[in-house]
Order: C-alpha cells, then sequence, then structure tokens
C-alpha cells in the first residue's frame, strides 16, 4: 500500500470516531480522532480552531503573527472606516475546499474535521467551521460556488435538496453571527458535463442545465441575503477556431445572461451582476479575456446597464495587463463592482491565487477603489490559497491576516499620497495645456480639423515639455 493510499485509508478509518463534543466542553478541538463524546457528526458543538482567539488589532509594532498590524476596522480614514472600505470576504473553495493539490501532486492537507467523504454530515461540519473561521477573523462576509458547499446527487433534483440542506444550515449560522454572503455563483466548470463549456457548450442539454444550476443559485444567493452574484466563464471559450462557430457561441453566451437578468427581476433579487474576466485556463481563448473585452460584449449586446465587472488581479496579470490597469479600464467606464484578491507569482506563467502581499501593487489598488468612492455593495474577496506547502491550521488565518493588513496599508498609503498632494499636481500639470480656451474646445467636441490646423499654423512647432516618469515614482516609493 503506497503512502497516500495509506493515509486515506486511515482518514476513513477515523471517520468511525466520535465526532461531537459534550456542549458544556466548548473548547474541544473538532478533530475526528479526538476522544470527545456526544452529538452526531454534523451537529459538532465543539472548536474547529481551539487554539485561535480572535484576531485584534495590535499595530504595526505587534510581533504577533495572529493580530492585525495595519487593518483596525473601525478606524476611518478620508471619511470612512476601513472595514466600510474594505468590505473583506472569505472564499468559501480556496479556504475550505482546498486541499493543496496540484497537476503534478496529490493532496497535501487534511484538516482535522475532514474525513475523506464529500457527504451531507462533512459539508455541514465544513460549513461550521467556516462561519468559526470567519467570527474569529473579524470578517462579515462569504463567497461561494454551489457545488464547493453542497455535493452533488445522482439528479439535479437530488443536488438541489443537498444544497438545501446546506444552506438552510448557513442561514441559521448567519443570523447567529451577523455573516453575509457578498456574493455567490454557480461551479459551471469542473463536473465533465461542462467539458465543452456550459452557456457556450455546443449541447442544447448542457445549455439547458448551465441554465437550471444558475437558476437555483440565483434563488439560494438571494435567500442568503447576497449582495452581488458572478458569472466567471470557467470554460467559456474555445481550445481551436477549426470547431468553434465562435459568433453563435457569443450570441448563445449573451441570450444567457439575458436570461438571467430577467430572473433576477422576476424573484426580486436587487443584487448586482458581476462578470469575471479571465483571458486563459482552461481554455486556449476564453472569451471574457479582460476588462475591455467584457465591456465591449456588454456594448454589443446591450446589456451594460445590468452587469459590473469582478476584477481579479491574478487574472489581470495573465491577460497582459497589470491589475491597477483593469480596475481603472473598469472604473472609468463606470463598472468597477468587485475585487477578487489575490495576485501571481511573476516567474510562474499561470493563475497561482496567491495572497497579495506586495505593498506597492496594494496601494495602486486601493488608489483605484478610492478614486471610485468604494466598492459596496461589492468588496474584497480573498479568492486566494495557502500554498501547498503550508499544511498548519494557522496557516488559513495567518495567510487572510496578510492579505488584509497589505490591502490596508495600501489605503492608508493612499491617504498620505493625497495628503501630500505631489503626485497628483504633476498629474494636474502635465495636462494643464487643456486648461486653456482651444483645449476646453477640444474637450467639448468643438475642435474641428479647420480650426486646430488655424492654430498650429499660428503656434508653430510645439515644445514637448518632459513626463516626469522618474519624479511620478519617487512620489509613489515616497509613501510606502
Amino acid at each position: 500500500m503506497r503512502g497516500s493510499e495509506l493515509l486515506l485509508f486511515l482518514v476513513a478509518a477515523s471517520s468511525l470516531c466520535l465526532y461531537a463534543a459534550i456542549a458544556a466542553q466548548q473548547t474541544c478541538p473538532a478533530d475526528l480522532d479526538s476522544k470527545c463524546e456526544g452529538g452526531a457528526s454534523d451537529d459538532w458543538e465543539g472548536e474547529y480552531f481551539p487554539g485561535v482567539p480572535k484576531i485584534k488589532y495590535e499595530g504595526p509594532k505587534s510581533k504577533n503573527p495572529l493580530a492585525y498590524k495595519w487593518y483596525n476596522a473601525e478606524e476611518v480614514i478620508l471619511g470612512k472606516k476601513m472595514k466600510d472600505w474594505m468590505r473583506f470576504s472569505v472564499a468559501f473553495w480556496h479556504t475550505f475546499r482546498g486541499t493543496g493539490a496540484d497537476p503534478f501532486g496529490a493532496p497535501t492537507k487534511t484538516w482535522p474535521w475532514e474525513d475523506g467523504t464529500n457527504s451531507l454530515a462533512m459539508a455541514k461540519r465544513r460549513m461550521r467551521a467556516h462561519f468559526e473561521f470567519m467570527e474569529k477573523l473579524g470578517v462579515d462576509k462569504w463567497c461561494f460556488h454551489d457545488r464547493d458547499i453542497a455535493p452533488d446527487g445522482k439528479t439535479l433534483e437530488e443536488t438541489n435538496a443537498n444544497l438545501d440542506e446546506i444552506v438552510d444550515l448557513a442561514k441559521q449560522l448567519q443570523g447567529e453571527t451577523n455573516i453575509k454572503p457578498l456574493w455567490g455563483t454557480a461551479q459551471l466548470f469542473l463536473h465533465p458535463r461542462y467539458m465543452h463549456g456550459a452557456a457556450t457548450s455546443s449541447e442544447v442539454k448542457v445549455y439547458a442545465y448551465a441554465a437550471a444550476q444558475v437558476k437555483k443559485a440565483l434563488e439560494v444567493t438571494h435567500y442568503l441575503g447576497g449582495e452581488n452574484y458572478v458569472f466567471w466563464g470557467g470554460r467559456e471559450g474555445y481550445q481551436t477556431l477549426l470547431n468553434t462557430d465562435m459568433k453563435r457561441e457569443l450570441d448563445h453566451l449573451a441570450k444567457f445572461l439575458q436570461a438571467a437578468v430577467d430572473y433576477k427581476k422576476k424573484i426580486g433579487f436587487n443584487g448586482t451582476l458581476l462578470i469575471e474576466p479571465k483571458p486563459q485556463e482552461p481554455t486556449k481563448h476564453q472569451y471574457d479575456w479582460d476588462v475591455a473585452t467584457a465591456f465591449a460584449f456588454l456594448q454589443k449586446y446591450g446589456l451594460t446597464g445590468e452587469f459590473k465587472i469582478n476584477v481579479e488581479c491574478n487574472h489581470a496579470t495573465l491577460s497582459g495587463h497589470s491589475c491597477h490597469h483593469e480596475l481603472e479600464t473598469a472604473r472609468i467606464n463606470g463598472i468597477l463592482g468587485n475585487i477578487d484578491a489575490n495576485t501571481g507569482d511573476p516567474q510562474v506563467g499561470w493563475d497561482t491565487d496567491q495572497f497579495m502581499t506586495d505593498i506597492a501593487e496594494a496601494t495602486l489598488v486601493m488608489s483605484s477603489v478610492v478614486k471610485n468612492g468604494g466598492l459596496a455593495p461589492g468588496g474584497f474577496n480573498f479568492d486566494a490559497k495557502l500554498r501547498r506547502e503550508s499544511t498548519d491550521v494557522e496557516d488559513m488565518f495567518i495567510a487572510h491576516i496578510s492579505g488584509m493588513d497589505t490591502l490596508a496599508r495600501g489605503l492608508r498609503n493612499v491617504a498620505k499620497l493625497m495628503e501630500d498632494g505631489s503626485l497628483d499636481e504633476l498629474v494636474r500639470k502635465r495636462y494643464q495645456s487643456f486648461d486653456s480656451e482651444i483645449g476646453a474646445l477640444i474637450e467639448a467636441g468643438k475642435g474641428d480639423f479647420e480650426t486646430l490646423e488655424k492654430k498650429v499654423l499660428e503656434w508653430g512647432e510645439p515644445t514637448v515639455p518632459s513626463g516626469k516618469q522618474e519624479l511620478a515614482e519617487m512620489l509613489f516609493q515616497s509613501a510606502l
């Protein structure tokens, strides 16, 4: 028996142990190997993170890895509390379904509460662990895929029934904690039925199944009080145009999204619908390549008033842009809705989904958020996962604390830059020639070519000033 097989055998065997803790013994760890007694496996009364206290703000001088150094939720910066600028949420799929597996290796993480199954009892235990995690972290929002919180059944009816059972538990836990979804979505990429896509599949039965799945996911998100709903086109693209009718697939995608808009309104869901661009992985070319491509698609099909964009920073870099570029493209077009806060490794060419720890990148991200006036009803979702080699339960907390502190520090840097004003003044001076009479005519759409030609004959050859890029970089770096 190989080592991995032995491990799976031991985990399965341990599921025969008693799972629950005595109600009064609140510090009993949620460990399948523990000797706690009483209660059913899906009705755990003990703590899942007994060694972790509620995370508090201790300031920049703190050396405590389980404390915030820069994120002080109630502190007011630029007229808002930090928690209102950030609106942090935890991604259920990476945090509680991430196993550390990759294309070259088996899973490396088996959390104490996992029994190796994808049963309803396991899903309930996982959901309880999730809410305890958020409470201790001090985050009051979460995001989910339907199939990550509840197991598939043999039929759609059975699958929906499984989802309803887990959602009812989530609703109960939300009532006890005042935690609600930032957004929900349907997982339309993992199951083999979606091998050719979902809304862009060449098979009408798959298109219909995807529609039924999104219908249910919209209902669930609405029931849980979600503020947004995300469409990530996981396989909405193609591997080769030789066997693809691209126009027909794009038309089908537009019809699918319009049907979602119609159903959202029918059930009274007032949340924002979001599209999350991604350039590649798993298809060679995906239709929502970047923000500009997604915006053009929305314009063509008359959907600009119905959707905003969920920008994921790692996806931005895969498309050849910076996260700042994608955020600004969304912001200036009035479609910035939410941010999946992660980053990639510049030496690795795929979607590594790492927690953002670069202070400069976080400062640029927060500059767009501040210019946008905030993200509400969107926010920051940590669509990021622990590294394969990080296997301690406390690593889940450390990773989120680090990501939250990084963005909080970025916000503080933006405040410093705005208070100093030098960088804004540099940009203002660079374009000050357009503050002239002729500049005002151009910006008002009245700068006809005949008038501009006369001005050129009057002025002669233009004198072009320095762009002062190095000074701009110096001013930016001074705030870090």
